[in-house]
């Protein structure tokens, strides 16, 4: 892992601000692997976006994230002990240069896949569950990859293959043409890391005829559209939920939020229609408790993109996110 930082305990006081009379996360959580239950990973990264003829920025969620995440209050319902925070990756010198070829980023995310299941890998081993944070949905792959690595080498799994619910405006399941952010559940599929397939929200507007007539047809895939949910209620948001988790259920899950989905995120894909962010705290909070989860993986969202758009908002919604899923499985 050429292109990792771990996270220190001095990091931690770089970034908490203690206040009178109050206890924050911060204070609280622990570093490396020494987390109960839970181990927080940052691949702040955008080479798989780019890859995917996006515009880059989704490596600014990640520090953003942090200062609003350790910031929150400890409690009762989340003390911070339950979860420590490893360190963050640092890709930016793979590549110089600004708009190179397209090739150049999905060769960069062959390394970036390699050094991820990596560490993936490693957090499964001594038994935790890793919660990803920042960078593209390319990643997805290398998570499934050591989760599946990792589970098997206990022997917790014995054959390859896990299941992923992803809600997400698109399926990430486009062609392995090079890796990028728009195939990563594909290369898993075939790679056999993924087994079931579950998708919540789809968008007509951004899902080829050609891919949902393949998705149709694959036994192994769900999923839902946001039209059928929103606009032709053919059913509600809580049963596309509850068919997704029912479809992946009683088998090790992956735990997958495209932030591009959240009305008003900003993201290379961000829509000005799409669920809402309590949706959004909904969905994790309920695989979280009736889900196996086998990790979580939170990605898109940006503070600021390339092109000079700026937006601070998902890095406090993430925060949310994150504290809504421990709360919901630790009492699972």
């Amino acid at each position: 892992m050429n292109h990792f930082h771990h996270f220190t305990s001095e990091n931690l006081k770089e970034i908490v601000n203690p206040r009178a009379n109050e206890t924050k996360l911060g204070e609280k959580i622990k570093t490396g692997f020494e987390g109960e239950k839970y181990v927080l990973l940052g691949i702040p990264e955008s080479f798989g976006v780019k890859g995917n003829l996006g515009v880059g920025g989704t490596e600014s969620l990640w520090p953003d994230f942090l200062k609003a995440f350790l910031n929150i209050q400890s409690t009762d319902k989340f003390r911070g002990d339950e979860i420590s925070i490893v360190g963050h990756f640092d890709f930016k010198g793979l590549l110089e240069g600004q708009k190179l070829p397209v090739d150049n980023y999905r060769k960069a995310v062959e390394i970036i896949d390699a050094e991820v299941s990596s560490l993936i890998k490693e957090i499964v081993l001594k038994g935790k569950i890793p919660i990803v944070v920042g960078g593209g949905h390319n990643n997805c792959f290398p998570i499934l990859k050591g989760v599946n690595e990792g589970l098997t080498s206990t022997g917790t799994l014995s054959t390859v293959g896990i299941n992923a619910i992803n809600l997400d405006a698109h399926s990430d399941f486009r062609q392995m043409e090079g890796r990028h952010s728009g195939n990563g559940f594909r290369y898993a599929y075939e790679a056999g890391y993924l087994k079931k397939y579950a998708i919540v929200g789809l968008h007509e507007n951004y899902n080829s005829q050609i891919l949902i007539n393949e998705l149709t047809e694959n036994q192994n895939v769900h999923f839902s559209l946001f039209e059928d949910i929103f606009l032709r209620e053919v059913q509600s948001y809580p049963q596309a939920l509850e068919q997704a988790i029912s479809f992946t259920q009683n088998e090790f899950t992956g735990i997958e939020l495209d932030l591009d989905c959240i009305e008003g995120v900003l993201s290379s894909a961000a829509t000005p229609s799409g669920i809402s962010s309590i949706q959004a705290r909904k969905y994790l909070f309920q695989t979280a408790k009736k889900c196996k989860v086998g990790y979580v993986h939170i990605c898109e969202g940006a503070t600021q993109l390339e092109n000079g758009q700026k937006k601070p908002g998902a890095a406090k919604l993430v925060s949310y996110l994150v504290s809504d899923f421990i709360k919901a499985n630790l009492t699972a």
